[in-house]
């Protein structure tokens, strides 16, 4: 499988920690509901699963925010709830509303049935990356993702979304045993998962810890970190000599960045509420650090925009500029874009960050 040379490494360079001329930016969710041709595009799949399961629609609407803005990296457009459902527990979105399963992971027995899917059945996610590396054409780097173990297992069990996490919480407390089994399985799907989309196309893995912030401290390296290590364990660290960087971001994780930098990957994701100075302390520079702009900014005026990207900017410190490897940022948000946001408002940002950062490098 052969495809065209890449125009931009930019954020493949940030994320091996080699200078780069500016920032690299990419935006969790940022081929999604705020943008109208989106909108249109769901509107002719019928529903969100047509959408990301027709490799033609997953397409389009990955390269739609490239069209739009001058981004680093373009991200496959799925869902993180794929390797479940292709485990027989009927992934379902209805309109406006998250994620359900129709077969929720509550007792022994539904445990015990658990097992790393045949990845034949999650095909169309190879194919669609596949078909989006090469729509690319070398215009930027492909990210493909997954949840981590923990994050598949809460709405394994909770069914959907949680407030409380009561389900899922009340088996890692109550039968252990079970919890470890679960997170065991989905640990060795996942990592099948992210090396098959490797295989297929993807330049970068991410793994989304989205509810690892939800755990005690003591619980979240039990059932959350060990997990996520167990994948990244697994993982290509190459494809036909080229390096495949991986991406860790656990949402709330703030208080264990310290320890998140035992993780053999190459890139740590924060929130917002985390200093970018501060996590870079914790961590040091043998990670580089993606993040972390609150999404909540980009309703503000572009003035603000901006004035939000320098103050990040600056927390981050001097990036590194000369030879070999030093400290590098890949310029995200905290989590991702919300469905409200403006469209010409991403614009401000991208603008922004491209050039505050290309003037700090130049400095």
């Amino acid at each position: 499988m052969t495809f065209a040379p890449l125009q931009n490494d930019t954020f493949l360079r940030a994320c091996r920690r080699l200078a780069t001329p500016y920032t690299p930016l990419w935006l969790m969710r940022q081929a999604g509901r705020y943008l109208p041709e989106y909108k249109a595009t769901r509107a002719k799949a019928g529903s969100f699963m047509g959408l990301a399961t027709n490799v033609d629609y997953a397409t389009e609407v990955t390269l739609q925010p490239l069209e739009r803005y001058a981004l680093d990296a373009a991200i496959l457009f799925s869902d993180i709830l794929t390797v479940p459902d292709a485990m027989g527990l009927g992934l379902s979105f209805a309109l406006g509303e998250g994620p359900r399963f129709a077969h929720p992971v509550r007792d022994e027995q539904a445990v015990r049935a658990l097992a790393v899917p045949d990845m034949d059945k999650l095909r169309y996610v190879f194919d669609a990356v596949t078909s989006i590396r090469r729509a690319l054409n070398g215009r930027v780097p492909l990210i493909g993702f997954s949840g981590s173990p923990w994050t598949l297992s809460c709405y394994m069990v909770e069914g959907q979304g949680s407030d409380d996490y009561r389900l899922v919480k009340t088996m890692l407390y109550g039968r252990p045993d079970l919890m470890h089994h679960m997170l065991a399985i989905n640990a060795d799907a996942v990592a099948a998962y992210l090396n098959a989309q490797i295989d297929a196309g993807a330049q970068a893995v991410m793994v989304f810890d989205s509810w690892g912030g939800v755990l005690a401290d003591g619980a979240f390296q039990e059932f959350s970190l060990a997990y996520t290590a167990r994948v990244l364990a697994q993982l290509q660290r190459e494809k036909d000599g080229v390096a495949i960087p991986r991406i860790v971001f656990t949402k709330g994780g703030g208080l264990w960045l310290e320890q998140m930098r035992s993780l053999d990957c190459d890139v740590l994701g924060v929130d917002w509420t985390v200093n970018l100075g501060r996590a870079r302390q914790l961590v040091g520079d043998s990670r580089a650090l993606q993040g972390n702009l609150d999404p909540t900014v980009l309703f503000a005026p572009p003035d603000r925009i901006e004035a939000q990207v320098k103050q990040l900017l600056d927390s981050f410190g001097p990036p590194h500029t000369g030879s070999g490897q030093g400290p590098t940022m890949v310029f995200n948000l905290g989590h991702g874009i919300s469905q409200h946001t403006p469209p010409e408002h991403v614009s401000a940002l991208v603008e922004a960050v491209h050039r505050l950062s290309r003037r700090a490098v130049a400095a």
